[in-house]
This record gives structure tokens, sequence and C-alpha cells, in this order.
């Protein structure tokens, strides 16, 4: 801050420790911490547990859901679901890449939003198979969603190289007898750890998730890239 003449304001700055609970019950420090902070519009907190993003997600959405129901008479499906995915379902991907491998219970909370939101959308009671309605509205769960944003950010970051510090995480692997010499495999890191949210990082999740691809159907040779013969995600 020094160097580009910026002067820090303490009444608009917090400091959160991110960390496990039995290291940070080690630290000893004489700044006033805070549990969860804001930035860029994602709230993190202490554990990385998200559940005050979660939380904030969820009032905002069903707050907007409880509009969509009021004015739904008076909409197409068409109409209504161009809302629900421009309102509330962007709320759901805002960085959503960071719900990887979350416990169950924090993404059951984010899928029933979704659910309702879907129910809104096709004018369903509440006890509706939720299924068949993401059937008709093609939509993928919330699962599902998380995946496709870290395959998608994988082949983004494959193709372009960029960004350069996601790029320098993720290494591809030399082709093996077992796969098809054809395909691009990401090499694993080789350092494994028993910490559940070490998978959740992008450099464990963009190689498991990647070599967890089906491979494309045979086609003519000459059309599969010679740099990333994965099929457009």
């Amino acid at each position: 801050m020094t160097a580009n003449l910026l002067t820090l304001n303490s009444s608009k700055t917090e400091f959160l420790l991110i960390g496990l609970s039995k290291k940070l019950a080690k630290i000893n420090n004489s700044l006033t911490t805070t549990h969860s902070a804001r930035n860029l519009g994602f709230i993190f907190d202490e554990h990385l547990t998200f559940s005050d993003q979660i939380s904030s997600v969820s009032n905002s959405c069903y707050y907007h859901i409880r509009q969509l129901r009021c004015i739904r008479p008076y909409l197409d499906t068409k109409t209504a679901s161009t809302i629900a995915i421009s309102i509330v379902h962007s709320k759901l991907d805002y960085y959503n890449s960071l719900y990887h491998n979350l416990p169950k219970f924090q993404i059951t909370r984010l899928q029933q939003i979704q659910n309702s939101l879907a129910r809104a959308v096709v004018k369903a009671p509440k006890s509706s198979h939720i299924t068949p309605i993401f059937l008709s509205l093609h939509w993928l769960t919330i699962n599902e969603r998380i995946e496709y944003k870290l395959l998608s950010l994988t082949y983004k970051v494959l193709t372009t190289t960029q960004p350069s510090h996601l790029y320098n995480l993720i290494t591809v692997q030399p082709p093996r007898s077992i796969r098809s010499s054809s395909l691009v495999t990401l090499a694993r890191p080789s350092t494994s750890s028993s910490l559940r949210i070490t998978d959740r990082s992008f450099q464990y999740a963009s190689p498991r998730l990647w070599n967890q691809l089906p491979p494309p159907p045979s086609v003519n040779p000459a059309l599969i890239s010679p740099i990333l013969p994965h099929p457009v995600l």
C-alpha cells in the first residue's frame, strides 16, 4: 500500500485468520480477528465452511423466489425461467467452484434453493418430484453445476494457459497404455494429505474430475484437436 501511495483505513479493514481449529487455537496475536469477512462479494469464514456465505445466498435467493411466485401467474414458462436463471441461478453459480466437496448438508441447503426455484418456474407443488422438473428445464443440479464450473475452468486453463497461477498447479500426464493416446490426462499431486479440505483445492479437484471424463466417441482422427482432445464442455 505504501508503494502505491495508499493509506489503510482501519475502520473499513477486517483481519481474518483462516485455518484448522487446533491451529488457530495455538496462535497468539494482539489484533482483533473476525470470524468471517466478505471479499469480492463472497463471505469467507475462518474454517472455510462457507456457512455464512450459504446463509446469505439462501436469504437472498428465497426472497427473489417469493417475488417470482407472486408474478408467476402473469408470466409464460420461458420468461419465468429466464428471470429465475438471471436473478437466482446467478447467485447460486457465483464462485460456486469454492463449494466443491463441501459437507453434504451444506450442498443440500443449496439444492433445496434450486428445487424451490424450479417448482416456482413450472408452478409445481412442493410435494412434486424434482427430477422430471429439472429434465424439462434442462437444468443441472448443484453438484453437477459445481463440477461443470471446475471442468470448464480446467479446459480454459489448458487451452489458454491462463490464469498462470492456476496453470502452474496442473500438469499434463504422459499418455499411458491404459488410456487412449489421443486423450489428455492430468497428473495428480505427488504429495498426499489426509485433510478433507485439501481435496477441495483446484490442484487436487481439477485432475480428479478431468480424468473421470468419459472418452469421446470414435471420430475421424483428423477432427481431434492435437492440443486438447477432450469433448468441449
